[in-house]
């Protein structure tokens, strides 16, 4: 509300890196995450909650889940001009409904025959018909284009960008103008068997798991159980774990020989030693940081302009 979000970043009480920009391919473990984050929360003060855009076809099917899940007080549904697909989201609706891993409750009537003969219709008793008590806000726009998406998801790359590029300014001197490359900030040294990895979003061969990791993004995580190894090899996970997310980093380099990960990140030290998970999604480190280092003569790592779209 107060601006753009890449300007008055904050900590968040508690924090999940989902690792991707759509949780179209996973919506489970999207659901899954949502109750986990939900769960910190102790009622002691108002909760706004921002959902997604994406409310055609499964989309809306996962909005009624959520909505299930949360049981909000009120709905505010912004519809947009000129566009009747959305239905308005009544408490009625959203309790007969079928989400994508709900089911809506039948509207199955028990059929008596009166003594008149007349037919006569009741809910079986058995059945709990308590409905969504939620009170819905309904705006409607009535300008046209209001609402359209196309650019929305450009407008949303952008801003994303934007917010890795605050966060990683945390890594900055204070002092204006005294902006210093990547490479030129010292990293954090982490031995392979200190911390466990895992790429959320694809399948890596263990024998490639390096390359994926080399140069990337990545969520500095607190997995419940202690990361132990019997070797001084990386420590793999075989499934994505819902965990606290600390904060982010970037995987600058892989020491092969010493078995250091070499990481750069503002999270404080205080709270780096709870850090025993890195988390690899499909969000990239923005263009500019890569291209735009200043201060290198020659190739810049990482950077080819010998690209083959075939591959």
């Amino acid at each position: 509300l107060p601006g753009p979000p890449f300007t008055h970043q904050q900590m968040p009480r508690k924090m999940v890196y989902y690792g991707q920009t759509s949780c179209e391919q996973d919506t489970e473990r999207y659901l899954d995450v949502v109750k986990y984050v939900f769960g910190c929360y102790k009622k002691e003060v108002p909760l706004v909650i921002n959902t997604m855009g994406w409310v055609k076809g499964e989309g809306l099917l996962l909005l009624i889940d959520i909505i299930r899940l949360l049981s909000p007080s009120h709905i505010v549904q912004m519809d947009v001009c000129d566009w009747k697909a959305m239905p308005p989201l009544t408490p009625e609706h959203v309790h007969f409904s079928a989400g994508l891993h709900t089911k809506g409750k039948q509207q199955s009537k028990c059929r008596q025959l009166g003594a008149g003969g007349m037919e006569s219709w009741k809910y079986p008793e058995e059945e709990d018909m308590s409905t969504p008590q939620h009170k819905l806000l309904y705006v409607h726009p009535e300008f046209p284009r209001a609402g359209v998406a196309g650019e929305a998801r450009v407008h949303s790359g952008i801003l994303r960008d934007m917010s890795i590029l605050g966060y990683l300014g945390h890594l900055q001197s204070p002092d204006i103008g005294a902006v210093l490359p990547l490479h030129c900030l010292v990293p954090y040294q982490v031995p392979f068997n200190a911390v466990a990895v895992r790429v959320i979003h694809t399948d890596v061969a263990p024998s490639n798991i390096m390359y994926a990791v080399n140069a990337s993004w990545v969520g500095l995580c607190c997995i419940p159980e202690e990361v132990r190894c019997q070797t001084d090899g990386p420590v793999l996970l075989t499934q994505t774990p819902v965990c606290d997310c600390l904060g982010f980093g970037i995987v600058r380099g892989v020491d092969m020989e010493k078995k250091l990960y070499h990481i750069l990140t503002p999270v404080p030290p205080e709270n780096l030693r709870l850090v025993n998970c890195l988390l690899l999604g499909n969000i990239a480190i923005p263009n500019c940081v890569l291209v735009g280092q200043q201060g290198i003569e020659g190739e810049i790592p990482y950077v080819t302009s010998d690209y083959n779209y075939s591959i």
